[in-house]
């Protein structure tokens, strides 16, 4: 297992830094980031109150969660280690006229957790475990941030062959919808795998459902089907 204080890959910083500027255009590289964040949005507040709780979304990105989530009264706190990406995140978050949160920092979760374990009352880490060296280490972090009884949400990607050709073939060579290159398929996670590293992290699996998104429509809804993409509620214990 890797270093967690170096469990990032440089590969992946450089090709999040190259699109930082793109962050918030919705018909951009990144507009399925903008077509699921309701969806994801949901499942979040479906199964935790936000509103004045202490909230870490980890891989924000540009803060397209993140703004959702304050606007919802979280006092959110969004990490990522790409400085680009953040850049983007406090201005936008300047001309939406949110002045107090979300909060942003360049720091991983394995690096922030030295000084903020047992912090968050909700931890979520969506879209990111995917793009890591060792996503096993990540969770360990990700339940160290949590306090005791905390909520954890994940999402990202099956690696089953339909969603090769779903995300890689058809999402980043034929449709265009996906910057070429954004996903490493091998670094896929199936569901058993991220629920055994969650139960190694001590905590609880609660929910994994799939999530389907049309790039045609920009529709995306909740399914049954964890072949691609799909969304992990877990818990931490309080004892």
């Amino acid at each position: 297992m890797a270093d967690a204080h170096a469990n990032v890959d440089p590969a992946e910083l450089e090709k999040f830094e190259s699109l930082a500027h793109r962050w918030w255009d919705k018909d951009g590289e990144f507009k399925p980031l903008h077509d699921i964040n309701e969806v994801r949005l949901r499942f979040i507040t479906d199964r935790s109150e936000v509103s004045d709780r202490d909230v870490i979304e980890v891989g924000c990105g540009g803060g397209i969660l993140a703004e959702s989530l304050a606007n919802l009264g979280a006092r959110i706190v969004g990490i990522d280690p790409a400085r680009g990406p953040l850049t983007v995140a406090k201005i936008h978050a300047i001309e939406e006229g949110l002045t107090e949160y979300p909060e942003y920092e360049i720091a991983t979760a394995e690096t922030y957790v030295d000084e903020h374990a047992a912090s968050f009352h909700v931890v979520a880490a969506l879209e990111m475990l995917e793009h890591v060296p060792d996503y096993r280490i990540t969770v360990a972090a990700l339940a160290d941030l949590a306090q005791p009884g905390a909520d954890l949400y994940f999402s990202t990607i099956n690696r089953h062959p339909k969603a090769y050709a779903l995300m890689i073939v058809a999402g980043e060579y034929v449709l265009n919808v996906l910057p070429r290159g954004t996903h490493d398929y091998e670094k896929f996670i199936r569901p058993s795998e991220l629920a055994q590293a969650s139960r190694d992290a001590g905590l609880t699996v609660k929910t994994i459902q799939g999530y389907r998104y049309n790039p045609f429509t920009r529709h995306c809804t909740l399914c049954d089907d964890l072949d691609v993409n799909y969304l992990m509620h877990a818990e931490k214990p309080l004892g």
